[in-house]
This record gives C-alpha cells, structure tokens and sequence, in this order.
C-alpha cells in the first residue's frame, strides 16, 4: 500500500541560524510546540544526530490529554535537513532552504491511519505556524529606515 505524504510549509523572516536553533534546542522547542493555545509541551529531550533521539511531552495544559511525541534521527544536515522516523515508524524529513533574508521550512510526513489527512496537515501546519511567530518575536525582521 502506497503511503501518503502530507507537507507543510512555511517562511520565516529570521536569521538561519536563529531558526535552526529554536528549531533544534529544547528550551525552544517547549516555547512554539503545540497546535493551539491549550496545549503545551511541558518538557524535551533532543539528542540531534544521526541514531540520536528525540522526546516532547505533548499535554493539554488543563492535564486532561497528553502524551510523548519521539524518534529516532536518521540524518542531520545542520542548517538544511533533519530526517527522522516517529515511534511508531513513520518518516519525516524538515528541510530549511534560504530565500534571500527568510527561511523557507518544509515538513513532509507520512499520514497515519487515525485521523484525515487534512485534520493532520492543520494540526503540524498550526504547529509550524506557532513556531514561525515564536522565532520572528526572538528575532524580529529589521525595520525598514526610509521614509
């Protein structure tokens, strides 16, 4: 059975390697990663390499759901791709590729078999989106001086 493959993207108006750590450090990762405003992730662990780990708690902050979200790297590019396989065994590849003074980010996934492929390209875009805002507040976009 052939897989199905989501993607999600965005631009971010930050430096490189602001976005590549926000992305990558766990302090950060706890700062944009949830889906919507009554969730949080209340802890992460990132061992970036390849055969290195990941783990980020995932919870409703009234603590009525959560769980952990986790894997194992397969590759690490610094600065350009992260490909990784979830738990439970899919694939996902993060590609960051420079477009003048932003960052474009691509997240490619494959689809699980609970919920729609749409409920799941709005839940990792909304992630994504959430993690555009939290780097451009660290590093807003410099302000034009003309008048």
């Amino acid at each position: 059975m052939e897989k199905t493959i989501i993607r999600v993207a965005t631009t971010v108006m930050a430096p490189a390697d602001k976005v590549w750590a926000c992305w990558t450090q766990p302090h950060h990762i706890m700062q944009w990663n949830q889906a919507s405003e009554d969730w949080h992730s209340p802890r992460a662990e990132n061992d970036l390499r390849p055969g290195g780990r990941f783990e980020v708690r995932m919870e409703a902050k009234d603590g009525s759901f959560g769980f952990d979200f986790g894997g194992r790297y397969d590759q690490v590019i610094p600065g350009n791709l992260i490909a990784y396989q979830m738990d439970d065994g899919r694939a996902v590849q993060v590609r960051f590729t420079p477009q003048g003074s932003s960052l474009l980010v691509e997240e490619e996934f494959e689809a699980e078999d609970t919920y729609t492929v749409e409920q799941q390209r709005t839940g990792w875009q909304s992630i994504l989106d959430n993690f555009k805002k939290y780097v451009e507040v660290q590093s807003p976009p410099a302000k034009s001086t003309h008048a």
